[in-house]
């Protein structure tokens, strides 16, 4: 069941996902909106590493700026040298791949009805308010 949060907070979510997973140099950033078409999480985010060193590095990045924003990990599934790893974090669930993994699962084409969130919207810096 899906917990009851604001969509805005959900987006934040997904955008310090982003913003995290960017700046460790994550590959083919994605965020889809799925909040209609599963009762689990409302966004998507896929990102490819290069290799198991660098897919390992996003992992352990994710989970740093998920802690120090103290927002709570449900959980992480990842099977050694599978290429995936699973990020849940109830209104998002972070994806991810090494390449080849990526292109053999292509979630995107699973949730090909599900809106695409512009990453410029999600790494834009955010506005001071006056």
């Amino acid at each position: 069941m899906k917990k009851t949060v604001g969509p805005s907070s959900a987006l934040k979510l997904a955008q310090r996902c982003c913003r995290a997973l960017d700046g460790k140099k994550a590959e083919d950033l994605l965020v889809l909106d799925v909040s209609s078409q599963s009762s689990i999480t409302d966004y998507l985010v896929l990102a490819t590493a290069t290799s198991e060193p660098h897919l390992r590095a996003l992992r352990i990045e994710l989970e740093k700026v998920l802690e120090e924003a103290k927002t709570r990990v449900v959980g992480i599934e990842s099977v050694r040298e599978s290429g995936w790893i699973v990020v849940d974090v109830f209104e998002v669930m972070v994806h991810l791949f090494l390449p080849g993994t990526r292109a053999h699962y292509a979630l995107e084409n699973l949730w090909k009805d599900a809106a695409k969130i512009p990453l410029s919207k999600l790494m834009a810096a955010p506005r001071k308010r006056k």
